[in-house]
């Protein structure tokens, strides 16, 4: 199932929320590696992402200009779960919201095919991640819980370690 395009008109800007198309992967790639903080993955896993996992995931418009992207994937092993893997928003559209908005559109367009919990990582310094999931359990009555995943070491070293976020009815 394919996210329908929805608008919402707030503060005279229309902030439109749909599934990925191929012709975003680009803006997609470019917004991960502007924001200095994401794992940026190559054009082409975008590009792929955007193919194989466009009902799993939303881009945000606003205006008519591409505002961020939420990739999410439903888990093999357990389908009931969509795991969120990156969240971005462009710095001239933040503090407006946007990042919520796409995860609420995302799991209103699953919850029809089964996905009832969200999964996500985070690495312990990313407060505003770990803001922004907590807002959305509280705001759809869902329990928040975190638990560490992955050590700096099984990240290369080079990376913080990753917690799992885990959030469910």
């Amino acid at each position: 199932m394919r996210l329908s395009q929805t608008s919402a008109t707030t503060n005279s800007e229309t902030v439109t929320l749909r599934s990925p198309r191929i012709s975003d992967g680009a803006a997609m790639h470019r917004l991960a590696e502007a924001t200095g903080v994401l794992d940026a993955n190559t054009l082409y896993a975008y590009v792929l992402w955007c193919h194989d996992f466009a009902a799993t995931s939303v881009v945000a418009e606003v205006d008519g200009e591409f505002a961020g992207f939420v990739t999410g994937y439903r888990k093999p092993d357990d389908p009931s779960i969509l795991m969120v893997w990156q969240v971005a928003v462009d710095e001239r559209f933040r503090g407006r919201g946007i990042g919520a908005r796409m995860l609420h559109g995302l799991l209103d367009a699953v919850a029809d095919s089964g996905c009832r919990a969200l999964h996500t990582t985070i690495s312990p310094d990313n407060d505003a991640s770990q803001r922004l999931f907590a807002s959305v359990a509280q705001r759809r009555g869902l329990s928040l819980s975190r638990r560490p995943l992955f050590a700096a070491a099984d990240l290369g070293g080079a990376h913080e370690p990753e917690d799992l976020y885990v959030l469910a009815p």
